[in-house]
């Protein structure tokens, strides 16, 4: 499993906190996800085997939310 912290910005109320983590949670290859609104950061554990980063970061900018 890989574990990474994303810089996330856009991010401002319990709305964000579900659309980021339900979309990347629903990603296969990830097993979890937690979003931190003040310090504006997302920790993603993943299978790199099965699912990218870049899919992931990809998927948080789908939901309208800019990633460091």
């Amino acid at each position: 499993m890989e574990k990474v912290t994303l810089n996330v910005q856009g991010m401002s109320c319990d709305h964000c906190v579900k659309a980021v983590e339900g979309s990347v949670g629903e990603l296969n290859g990830v097993n979890s996800v937690k979003v931190n609104l003040k310090a504006n950061t997302v920790d993603v554990e993943f299978n790199i085997q099965e699912v990218s980063l870049d899919k992931i970061k990809e998927t948080i900018d789908d939901q309208g939310y800019d990633v460091k």
